[in-house]
């Protein structure tokens, strides 16, 4: 019963990313807030988790458990991975449901709509990504995202 109840829950949250993608005109499966992509993360068997910041942002910022880190960009210079799609398919299985995340939401937009088209059939973007917008004093994890959002995560 409890498992119906969960697989329940986790269509509802997969419909409603799906619902906001069509809203959006995105070309990729879907768009989940934090706490969804969490509770996917959690409770979906195969769900995957791809962080797409640079090493340096893991190194300084931290990350989530259990993510798969693939830098969509390089720092220093912030320069395309040339490699993006061949480490993502070393790494992750096409048939996967995927949850790409970024700082704030925009490389990982990027990420999914490039893996979609590279043939991954269930790719999602977490809106507002690991550190959230900025605030009026320019500064990040207060407004949305992961860290704001008080969900797991650890500093390396």
């Amino acid at each position: 019963m409890e498992e119906r109840i969960i697989m329940g829950r986790i269509t509802a949250i997969l419909q409603a990313a799906q619902q906001r993608a069509k809203e959006l005109n995105l070309s990729y499966e879907g768009a989940l807030y934090p706490d969804e992509a969490y509770e996917i993360q959690q409770s979906a068997p195969g769900a995957k988790l791809v962080d797409v910041r640079s090493r340096a942002e893991l190194d300084w910022v931290g990350g989530l458990p259990g993510a798969t880190a693939i830098e969509w960009a390089t720092y220093p210079g912030m320069k395309p991975n040339p490699h993006f799609i061949d480490q993502l398919e070393q790494q992750v299985d096409k048939e996967a449901l995927v949850i790409f995340f970024c700082r704030s939401g925009v490389r990982s937009h990027h990420a999914a709509a490039a893996a979609t088209k590279a043939g991954y059939n269930d790719c999602y973007n977490m809106l507002e990504g690991f550190e959230g917008e900025m605030d009026d004093s320019k500064h990040r994890n207060a407004i949305g995202g992961w860290r704001a959002a008080g969900l797991p995560w650890e500093q390396s």
